[in-house]
């Protein structure tokens, strides 16, 4: 039996916001924590939606379908990875980032309005297949940068 090549799954790029419909800062590091998510996030409070996560992949196949090379931060999302789709079945299981950060996966990030208004036709594209990311909350806390090693696993 052939053994499957191992996949790199790397953290692409790190985003948050200061404000409701604030714009997108991105960072090459940022601290990470149960009270506050991604360090200055607005939205980063304890909760099931603590932190957002998106797949490089499936942005990339968003753009494509609308014809379009936008830029990762029109999506609003915190952590940008690279070499992996994400899924329905992907709900429970812990993204962990670098040494220290840990992640549960608790729902897809269903695209709204604002897609929508940051480019036509982005909300229809980031629908299907779990393209526009999933929610997390944060389960240890990290710091964490550009290009740290990322492992999705079961609990």
């Amino acid at each position: 039996m052939m053994q499957q090549p191992k996949i790199d799954i790397t953290l692409a790029a790190i985003a948050y916001k200061t404000a409701k419909r604030g714009v997108m800062n991105s960072v090459f590091c940022a601290n990470v924590t149960v009270e506050r998510g991604v360090e200055n996030d607005i939205f980063g409070r304890p909760g099931k939606r603590q932190v957002t996560v998106m797949s490089k992949e499936q942005w990339q196949i968003a753009c494509q379908q609308i014809n379009s090379d936008l830029n990762w931060l029109a999506r609003r999302a915190n952590l940008l990875v690279s070499g992996y789709q994400f899924s329905a079945s992907d709900v429970g299981k812990v993204i962990q980032v670098g040494d220290d950060l840990q992640l549960v996966i608790t729902g897809e990030t269903d695209p709204c309005k604002k897609m929508e208004l940051a480019y036509s036709g982005l909300e229809h594209a980031l629908t299907p297949n779990w393209r526009g990311g999933v929610t997390c909350k944060v389960k240890r806390p990290g710091l964490i940068q550009q290009d740290d090693i990322v492992t999705i696993t079961t609990l």
